[in-house]
Formats: structure tokens, sequence, C-alpha cells
């Protein structure tokens, strides 16, 4: 029994902790990639965690109040120390009215910072996602050479919290970047790497940070803007190399280079200081964890750069900063990239054995010590599946746009896919929301909740994978009518929108935009669980039923049963000589 409970606890930190180190796919598309001028974020949050997309409303603030900055279950794993749950990563009705769950433990404080007279309202997740000023964040984490600890009132601050106090207080990227920097110097930073994506209405600028020693206090960071006709993206490996002092193109911190030489990580004579080698770790877990996931997002919006797949090392210098893409992005095209697993190409995880007989592309994790051998002994197995941008394990994925020719509440607009991109469906939801539909902002991954969207999509996922060559057939026939319907309002209702804001009645334009979101994922929420009921009848015990016939049989396709032993089967009553 103890072993077996060892093994338990073995394997939920494998799923629930090592996976938010190991996490994120993000990009930014700059207004002249894109196929309506808006500047795009996308960020797909890959570690099975908390699911909800909050909506944090405006304050005003009494003078002398002080903010508290709490701790990021998303740094380095759960710690049940500063309060809340494996499930929900805050607990503080103060700061939203959905992050007052009942019977949790409510969130510990690291340390305050003053207190602004009046905050902004904004969507937030495991990391700010976009503000009312339509100021969009996306995340990945990075593996950095040192991930300091937190300490109260020394290293407070992790990218969490900071996207978060950045979208209460700011209203363009380069605003927010420097506040976050200012607080990384006075406050202190713990926890892993970090790629914030920082984008307003005209620009998008890349910001990555780490820790530099884990007994200082402070962190160290750089920034560099994207070009406004390119596309960037990062998955979980440092991007930015050299640090260029005056380029007004990039930003860093003052003791970026002193830092360097102070730990013999660099020197002046080793030439410009190149950021990602310097204080990155290289890729997290495995060779192409990172570099094969940027590769791909590259390949597929400019192929006509035909980057190579294989390269020298972790710190190839092959893949640009970002690439101009051969056709302008829409948002359909950028959320295709985090849908992708590889289809097409030598890497394929729709193919093979390991995608079983009806194409699975899902690779489960945990690595070889989460197999126990025959004698009770942890299995030597070693090997590595590819990491796609698609990963099972994703609870969220988005893709925001900041449109300058709108208002603001208008302009902003975060594209939601709960759980993992293949099988998500994208609601539209406004910067001008007054609110967000309450199963957005409901999960917990340890229950099963129907009025819980991500439960709906994770649910569905997982049935998916029982058959998945058939199943995603009929799901994708659900989700193209729904994306179809809500990209087909969305110029009539935005008309609308901006009709009444021109004649001043900007709480109306605020609550048709609060109310068409509502329906639309009430529309979705209903026909996910029927669907769910739906797979589960016509592909019950493993065959296709329908009104034309029931139990069709749905048998395993040749290749596989020859690689399986199928033809070595009770054919005869004679035993095969190569068995």
């Amino acid at each position: 029994m103890k072993r077996a409970t060892g093994l338990f606890a073995l394997l939920l930190f494998l799923v629930l902790g090592a996976s938010a180190a190991l996490a994120c796919t993000t990009t930014v598309v700059g207004k002249k990639a894109s196929a309506d001028g808006s500047v795009m974020v996308s960020h797909s949050d890959d570690g099975l965690g908390d699911a909800r997309l909050v909506y944090v409303p405006a304050r005003d603030h009494k003078p002398g109040s002080m903010r508290p900055v709490y701790y990021s279950h998303c740094a380095l794993d759960f710690k049940p120390e500063w309060g809340g749950t494996e499930s929900h990563r805050l607990v503080d009705g103060k700061r939203a009215p959905m992050y007052n769950t009942k019977g949790d433990p409510k969130s510990v404080p690291l340390g305050f910072i003053p207190q602004v007279a009046h905050t902004y309202a904004y969507f937030d997740a495991n990391y700010g996602i976009m503000n009312e000023h339509q100021l969009s964040i996306g995340e990945c984490t990075d593996k950095a050479k040192v991930d300091p600890e937190p300490e109260p009132g020394k290293r407070i601050f992790y990218s969490s919290e900071l996207s978060r106090v950045a979208l209460e207080r700011c209203k363009t990227a380069r605003e927010a970047i420097a506040l976050m920097g200012r607080l990384i110097k006075q406050y202190g930073y713990y926890g892993t790497g970090e790629t914030l994506l920082v984008a307003d209405a005209n620009e998008g600028w890349v910001m990555e940070m780490c820790g530099y020693d884990k007994d200082g206090a402070s962190g160290v960071w750089v920034a560099q803007r994207v070009p406004d006709d390119a596309v960037f993206v990062a998955a979980n490996q440092f991007r930015i190399r050299e640090v260029r002092p005056g380029d007004p193109d990039q930003m860093h911190s003052a003791n970026i280079f002193d830092a360097a030489q102070g730990k013999g990580w660099w020197k002046p004579a080793d030439g410009p200081l190149d950021w990602t080698s310097v204080y990155g770790g290289g890729e997290f877990h495995h060779p192409y964890y990172s570099l094969r996931r940027v590769w791909r997002a590259q390949s597929l919006v400019a192929p006509s750069l035909t980057l190579p797949a294989w390269v020298e090392g972790p710190f190839t210098r092959v893949y640009p900063f970002a690439v101009k893409p051969d056709q302008k992005l829409s948002v359909k095209d950028l959320f295709a990239i985090h849908r992708d697993n590889y289809e097409g190409t030598e890497f394929d995880l729709t193919k093979g054995l390991a995608a079983g007989p009806f194409g699975d592309p899902d690779r489960f994790e945990g690595g070889a010590e989460s197999l126990e051998g025959k004698e009770g002994r942890l299995s030597p197995v070693k090997g590595e599946f590819e990491r796609p941008l698609n990963i099972y394990r994703c609870v969220y994925a988005y893709v925001n746009q900041s449109r300058s020719w709108l208002p603001a509440a208008i302009g902003g607009l975060t594209w939601f896919g709960p759980d993992r991109p293949a099988t998500a469906t994208l609601m539209p939801f406004y910067a001008g929301s007054t609110n967000l539909p309450r199963p957005i902002q409901t999960s917990d991954i340890l229950k099963l909740d129907r009025g819980s969207m991500w439960s709906a999509f994770n649910y569905v996922a997982n049935q998916v994978q029982l058959k998945y060559s058939y199943m995603i057939k009929d799901l994708r026939a659900v989700r193209e009518k729904h994306e179809a319907r809500f990209f087909g309002l969305q110029e009539k209702l935005e008309a609308q929108a901006q009709a009444l804001w021109a004649r001043g009645d900007k709480k109306a334009a605020q609550a048709l935009l609060t109310k068409h979101s509502d329906k639309l994922a009430a529309d979705v929420l209903k026909d996910w669980w029927a669907l769910s009921e739906q797979l589960y009848i016509r592909y019950n015990d493993g065959y296709l039923n329908t009104r034309e016939g029931v139990a069709q049989a749905v048998f395993y396709p040749a290749w596989w049963l020859k690689q399986v032993g199928y033809e070595l089967g009770p054919v005869s009553y004679q035993k095969p000589a190569s068995r």
C-alpha cells in the first residue's frame, strides 16, 4: 500500500506539478502582418491546472491602499503555504468576485505594493490576458540557469502578478514593460525564466525575464519590439539574442551586463551579450521540446523560407526572431497553428503505432520514471515523443486582437478556446464587457461540473481520444457551425456597438457586447454536452451506431493489425512458429 501511495504521489506531481514548468506556446502578429490590421497575441496554457477565464472589474481605491502580491502556482508548482488549491490559483474575493471560492484556503500575500487610485478592468487567467484599453498579454515559461524561490519582502513578483499589475495600470505596451521592469527591480523576482508578450493596438513587444541568483533580490530582463510586418513565436525557450544598448527597438534592465559578469557567464571581450545563451538554460526536458514548435509555427507562417527541422543545438540561430508571413494572418489562421500536431510532416503525430489504429495525436508524458517494472522497480526505458503545438494537457488557448480603428471597448477582443486547441471552439469576449459568462469563470480539475465550460470541453476531448479519426470529424462539424456563426455575426454586432458608442451611450454598447458573448457561450455549453452524449451513443461499444444500423463494425486498419501481431492469432490449431 505504501508503495502504491508513493507511486500515486509521484504521478500526481508529474501531472499537476512538473507540467507547469514545461508549458505554453505564444505568438505576436504585427499590424501589417494580420489580415485586418489588428495586432494579435496568442497563447496556449499547457499545464493541467486552473482553467478559468475570470473577469476582474475596474476599481477605485482609497489613498494609502496597498495591493497584495500573491504567489503564482505557475512559477514553481503549487505551494499550499501560500493558499489557493491545485485547481484554483487565487482565493481573494476583493480581487474578483469569482475568486471568492468558498471552502478554499485564502491566498496569502508574499508582500504588498502601494495601490493606485484607479485600476482597469481586465480578463485574467493563470496570467493576465487583456484589459479594457485592449492592452494584451501572452506568455510562455522558459528554462533559465537559476530559478529563485519566493521570499516575502525580498522576491515577491513572478510574471503572473506582473502581468496583472500591468493590465490594472497601463494602456500601452511600452508603459507596461517599463512598469514591470521597475517592479522587478524594486520588489524582486522569483521562479522560472519567463517570456511575456505585450501588445497594444499599434505594436507588439517581447519581454523576457529571469532571476540570476537564488539568494538575490533582483532579476534581469530584456524586451524587443516585433516588426509590424512580422510574426513572432516562442515555445518555452528565450528568443531574444544580442542585447543592444541604445537600440530604440529594445529595452533592458540596468543590471543586465553587471549581473552576467558577476556570475561569470559573460564578459565584454566575448562580444555582444547573447541573452538566450547567457541567461537561458536551453530547452526544457529534451532536445526539440521548444525548437520543433518554433520551426513548425514559422514554417506554417512562411513556408517559402524552407526552414530546416534539424539544427546543431539548443542555441541555434537558424530560426529568426520574427518572420514575414507569406500571407497575412487571420484569427483562425493563427489559432490553426495552436491546433497543429505536425500533420503532413515527418513528425506527424496522427501516424504510426504510437497513434494507435485511429490516429490519436496525444502522447502522454511523465517519462520512464512513471512506469513501474515487473519487479516493482522503475522502468529503465529511455526515449521521448515529439512535443506538439497542440497538447493534451492544455487548459485553454486564445487569440487576442487589438484594433486601433475602433474604441478600445469594441476593438479589444479575446477569442477564447477552453481546453486543448485541436478540440476547442473559439468564443469572442470583448474588452468592454462588464462581465464574463459564469461557465467560462468556473472550473475545478477535480470535479465534473456540467456548469463549467472547461469540464464540457475536457470531457469531450477525452472521449475523442478513444476513436480519434472518427470522433474528431463529429467534433469539427459542431465546432465549425459555431465558429462560422460567431465570425459571421461579428461585423453587424460591432457596427451596432459603434453606433451606440458614437452617440454617447457607452453603457448600452458594453451591455450589447456582454449579452452577445453570454448568449454564444450558453449555446456552446449546451451543444458541447449534447456532443458528448452523441459521441457516447454513436460509438458505443466500439461500433458505429446510427439510424441506418446499430452495431456497424469499425475494425482496425490493416497496417496496424500487422504490427500488433493480428496475423499470429488463432487462425488454425497449430502454434505459429514465430510466436
